[in-house]
């Protein structure tokens, strides 16, 4: 650690030289253009698939209007509070997602973990853009390939309309249509289900039968990482430009959709359905849980993102504020998008013949099953499918490529100063994207749905995201000091958040946490693929080593540092807890700071020293 007399030292030094500059070859932290591109990357990060494709049918089955009384609660007490916490300590630490946790060293794990959840989810997140282009290309067609049964894909049992009803009124297995009985018509299959299963997924017997490449497949993945790449390789600047498109334009795609979709016949069945509440839902546990799930989920809560975006911000932005202000944006946005998902299921429900709740859908199934059922019945069915499929592959690539750019800031941190180089960065994201295409090869095979399931339902589930949100509040409400984080916000934004937000970290978010994560823990079941095939033992063990990559981080971290450590318990303690303060907070502590507090601001390694002015001391 540099003591005071050094730092004054070296700040005459550099005012005799007239040299008021940084140490030559340590670059300064990059920033926002402007304030507003910060609010559009969280806003494009936050705001992804799950918002169109998971709320509206958690909504549905939790009791309509009624879900929106635990999801409110819990984004009060549970999704608000890190979502500030996550931003705030960015903005504050000035760092990625591992070096900001130099705030409590014991702790650095946290950051850690947070890195291998991100590197998962940017992993497997991609394939889903892949398909999204994949039936964006195919939308280019007079006659949408997956409306009729004439393809190579096609079995026997393809139907394009199914007669129900008239079976309903006959007696199964006497009654015909064309040259099909009804029992051969409930055992038909919709073409759009075997587009996307022999076609786009080409789906093999399991998991243990990888299969041949989808090469159409592989050059749609292989064009989404390069978008990816020119999005993020330039740093913030470059982001902060090309959020402005990718955040807004998905709403441009929901209106003109609502417009068109309230116009359909039974689209206000669909919203009534949707919205109708249901008042006996609040008294189950499921429901509760389906809210705070969807909270962390949506918020995207954990993966260290949002922490490196506040890096970027001001010191003194006032980052209190644009916390409720994305956290509205984000949940309106859920709401808003079951109103476009339900108007069309309700029009597609009554095209069929059939009630709301079979043409329900949620994930995958609604964006390459139901609305692509819906689009055949719509006049001019190309337009509306390539719009959709262009608005899913927007919404998911700011998520996608900020993911990246949270692991990308989170690794580059680890080498300040004498690492610097003129690309590292353009390198770093080369060899990110480069690492994570290779993992994905095994996505675009037969068996690749299987290992994309794996990936979705272990490496960044709930369970994993819900642990790390407990150890964040914990580690900065009682190891660093709730109080003295609030202190240290208010040295930011100029004034002290409202008290709620201590006790939710210190109390409230903690419980909620850990109480969600006992019950998924406790109500565990097996990994299946629709509902038929289950996975094999070593299936599952793969699926547990990569829950357990990210949560054993936390605990095998702080023994290590505490067992190399010298000393009694509370000497290791006190000195492995202690802050590693980094050069700027000496820049922006208070004037009427006395000289102890400040000769206690030390920078954490000799690499981040920088010039501080005499006139600043």
């Amino acid at each position: 650690d540099l003591s005071y007399c050094q730092y004054f030292s070296e700040a005459k030094e550099a005012k005799e030289q007239d040299d008021l500059k940084p140490v030559p070859g340590y670059p300064e932290r990059e920033q926002w253009t402007r304030q507003m591109d910060f609010i559009m990357s969280c806003v494009g990060f936050a705001v992804g698939l799950g918002n169109v494709w998971r709320f509206p049918y958690l909504c549905y089955k939790n009791g309509g209007g009624v879900f929106l009384i635990p999801y409110l609660i819990i984004g009060v007490v549970g999704g608000i509070p890190i979502f500030f916490l996550e931003i705030a300590l960015g903005q504050f630490m000035k760092a990625g997602s591992i070096n900001v946790w130099n705030i409590a060293p014991l702790f650095k794990g946290l950051g850690y973990a947070s890195m291998v959840i991100v590197f998962f989810c940017n992993t497997y997140y991609i394939m889903v853009l892949a398909w999204a282009f994949y039936y964006f290309i195919k939308s280019f067609n007079a006659t949408l390939p997956w409306s009729t049964c004439d393809n190579p894909w096609n079995t026997p049992s393809c139907i394009e309309i199914f007669h129900h009803e008239d079976c309903l009124n006959g007696t199964i297995g006497n009654t015909t249509y064309g040259n099909m009985t009804c029992e051969e018509l409930a055992d038909g299959r919709s073409p759009i289900i075997e587009f996307w299963e022999n076609k786009v997924l080409n789906i093999s017997q399991g998991l243990d039968y990888p299969g041949s490449i989808n090469w159409e497949l592989l050059l749609c993945l292989a064009a989404v990482w390069v978008m990816v790449y020119f999005c993020v390789w330039k740093g913030v600047k470059s982001t902060g430009k090309i959020v402005y498109f990718t955040a807004t334009f998905p709403y441009v795609v929901l209106i003109i959709l609502l417009v068109r979709g309230v116009t359909l016949p039974g689209a206000y069945d669909g919203i009534m359905f949707y919205i109708k509440p249901d008042w006996s839902k609040l008294g189950e546990a499921q429901v509760w849980i389906d809210a705070g799930t969807q909270i962390f989920f949506s918020y995207a809560i954990g993966l260290g993102a949002l922490t490196a975006l506040g890096s970027y911000n001001r010191f003194n932005n006032d980052c209190y504020k644009d916390a409720f202000m994305l956290a509205l944006i984000n949940s309106g946005t859920s709401f808003f998008a079951g109103f476009v998902v339900f108007a069309i299921l309700g029009f597609m429900a009554n095209e069929q013949g059939v009630d709301i709740s079979q043409v329900a859908e949620t994930g995958p199934g609604l964006a390459f099953i139901a609305y692509p059922k819906a689009v055949t019945l719509m006049p001019m069915p190309p337009v509306w499918a390539a719009l959709f499929f262009f608005m899913l592959l927007v919404l998911g690539l700011d998520s996608q490529f900020v993911g990246v750019e949270g692991f990308v800031t989170g690794i580059l941190d680890l080498f300040p100063g004498k690492y610097y180089m003129r690309y590292k960065r353009e390198i770093s994201v080369a060899i990110c994207c480069l690492m994570c295409f290779i993992i994905d090869l095994s996505m675009v095979t037969q068996g690749g749905m299987y290992v994309f399931q794996l990936f979705d339902y272990y490496s960044a589930s709930g369970m994993t995201l819900l642990w790390q949100a407990f150890w964040e509040c914990i580690v900065v409400s009682w190891v660093y000091g709730a109080d003295r984080f609030m202190d240290d916000i208010a040295r930011m934004i100029g004034y002290r958040p409202f008290p709620w937000m201590k006790w939710c970290w210190s109390f409230i978010t903690p419980c909620v946490c850990m109480g969600i994560f006992l019950f998924h823990l406790f109500n565990y079941k097996p990994l299946t693929y629709n509902n038929t095939y289950v996975y094999p033992w070593w299936g599952e063990v793969i699926g547990w080593c990569m829950a357990l990559m990210s949560m054993l981080c936390i605990p095998v971290s702080v023994l290590y540092k505490l067992c190399r450590a010298t000393g009694t318990f509370k000497e290791r303690w006190e000195k492995l807890t202690k802050p590693q303060w980094g050069p700027h907070h000496l820049e922006y502590m208070a004037p009427d700071t006395d000289i102890k507090s400040l000769a206690s601001l030390s920078a954490s390694t000799e690499d981040n020293k920088v010039i501080i002015f005499e006139s600043g001391m």
